[in-house]
C-alpha cells in the first residue's frame, strides 16, 4: 500500500501543476479578450458568459491547488494499508472536470441572458469535492496521543570547547624539581649565614 500511495502522490502532484498552469493561462485569454474589448465577452447580453468563464477560471485553479495538497498531504497518512485514497482520488478528478467544465460549458452556450445545459454538471462536481475532502480532513492526519510538555526528554547536545559557561581556572605555574641538595632555598641558608661571617671577620682587620 505504500507504493500506491507513492503512486497517488506523484500523479496528484502533476496533474495539479499542469492544470494550474492551464488555468492561468484560460485566465490570461480572459484577460486578453478583456483588453481587447471583445464584443462577443463584454458586451451587457453577454455577461453571463463573462461570469461563467470567470467562476471556470476560479474553480480550475482552486482545484489544482487541492491536488497539490493532497499529494503532499498523502506522505503523512500513518495507515499505509487505508484504502480511502482510492476513493478520494477520483473524486477529486471528477470534481476537477465536472466543476470548471459545467461552468465554461455554461458560459459557452447562453439563452437569453440564462447560462446554457453545462451548469447542470456543477452539483455532481460539487458532490465529489465536498466527498474528496471530507474523506482528507477524516482520514489523513488522525489526532493521536501528544506527550506532555514535561515528559519530553531533550537530548544533552555536546558542548563546543569554547561554549563551556564555566568559568576557566587560571594555570598555576608548575614548581621546579630539586635534583640537588643545594637548589632548594633551605640548602642555601647556612653558605649565606656563612659569608656574613666572613664579611665581618674581614671588617674587624
Amino acid at each position: 500500500m505504500r507504493r500506491a500511495l507513492t503512486v497517488y502522490t506523484r500523479r496528484h502532484v502533476r496533474i495539479g501543476w499542469w492544470s494550474l498552469l492551464g488555468f492561468l493561462s484560460l485566465g490570461a485569454v480572459l484577460e486578453l479578450l478583456h483588453g481587447l474589448k471583445v464584443g462577443w465577452y463584454l458586451d451587457v447580453g453577454n455577461e453571463t458568459r463573462r461570469l461563467m468563464w470567470t467562476l471556470a477560471h476560479a474553480h480550475g485553479t482552486l482545484l489544482s491547488l487541492v491536488h497539490i495538497a493532497f499529494g503532499v498531504t498523502l506522505p503523512l497518512c500513518s495507515d499505509r494499508r487505508a484504502s480511502w485514497p482510492s476513493i478520494v482520488s477520483p473524486c477529486l478528478f471528477g470534481a476537477s472536470i465536472l466543476l470548471p467544465g459545467g461552468f465554461f460549458l455554461g458560459g459557452l452556450f447562453i439563452y437569453g441572458g440564462d447560462p446554457g445545459l453545462g451548469i447542470f454538471l456543477l452539483p455532481l462536481g460539487a458532490l465529489l469535492l465536498v466527498v474528496a475532502v471530507f474523506l482528507i480532513a477524516w482520514r489523513a492526519v488522525p489526532e493521536g496521543p501528544h506527550p506532555e510538555p514535561s515528559k519530553l526528554k531533550r537530548p544533552a547536545s555536546p558542548r563546543a570547547p569554547g561554549n563551556d559557561p564555566r568559568p576557566a581556572q587560571p594555570a598555576q605555574p608548575a614548581q621546579p624539581l630539586s635534583s640537588k641538595p643545594g637548589d632548594s632555598p633551605a640548602d642555601d641558608e647556612p653558605e649565606i649565614a656563612g659569608k656574613r661571617k666572613r664579611k665581618q671577620k674581614h671588617r674587624r682587620r
